[in-house]
């Protein structure tokens, strides 16, 4: 059983209809129980990183998915799902996250007339070895991006893809079985729902 953590921030209707469509079993939950006892768990977020925590701390959920983590289940951490693992977020005055990564949230910077949010198809370039959510999806591929802060890893062993905009960012981090997007599979089309499937297979 695959459980869309439900937080009360995001697309989780998205999430779990591309994941559906893929024919896996899957849940959409916001009680610690069903997380303890998924096979894997997907954490999506669109939305704030501190009111994120907030929200994670008062379901009482922020226990449990550091210990599915710790266990070794596969994680999918989708855009916020991304910004989250890492020890803090510059945003909104500073908030600590789960700290299962090394590493700070930081905004991107406007630069170049570029926008921010940065809200669009954008392109990855692979920045370490082969990755299993990989399969099948070329390098130079384009993915789908709504957000405002990255993840900025203290490791770059931690780092799999990395996307230019404005800065040159983590698009994709991966550390065991831990992996995360900054971009959103679910909204990327054909090859969205190739690295959901890779996922689904783990």
């Amino acid at each position: 059983m695959i459980v869309i953590v439900d937080y009360g921030m995001g697309n989780l209707r998205s999430v779990a209809k591309a994941v559906e469509a893929l024919e896996a079993e899957v849940r959409v939950s916001s009680l610690p129980k069903d997380i303890e006892q998924a096979d894997k768990l997907i954490l999506p977020g669109v939305g704030a990183f501190p009111a994120a925590m907030r929200e994670l701390w008062d379901r009482k959920l922020v226990e449990p998915i550091a210990a599915a983590l710790r266990s070794g289940r596969p994680y999918l951490g989708i855009c916020l799902g991304l910004q989250l693992l890492f020890e803090r977020s510059e945003e909104g005055g500073g908030a600590p996250g789960f700290g299962l990564l090394p590493g700070f949230v930081k905004r991107l910077p406007s630069a170049n007339g570029l926008k921010v949010p940065h809200m669009g198809w954008n392109q990855i370039a692979r920045a370490r070895r082969a990755c299993p959510l990989l399969e099948g999806i070329p390098d130079g591929s384009y993915f789908y991006f709504v957000h405002s802060y990255y993840g900025d890893p203290t490791t770059y062993a931690d780092v799999t893809l990395e996307t230019d905009y404005g800065t040159r960012f983590a698009s994709m981090v991966w550390r065991d079985n831990i992996f995360a997007t900054q971009f959103h599979p679910e909204k990327s089309q054909a090859l969205g729902l190739r690295l959901l499937r890779n996922f689904i297979a783990l």
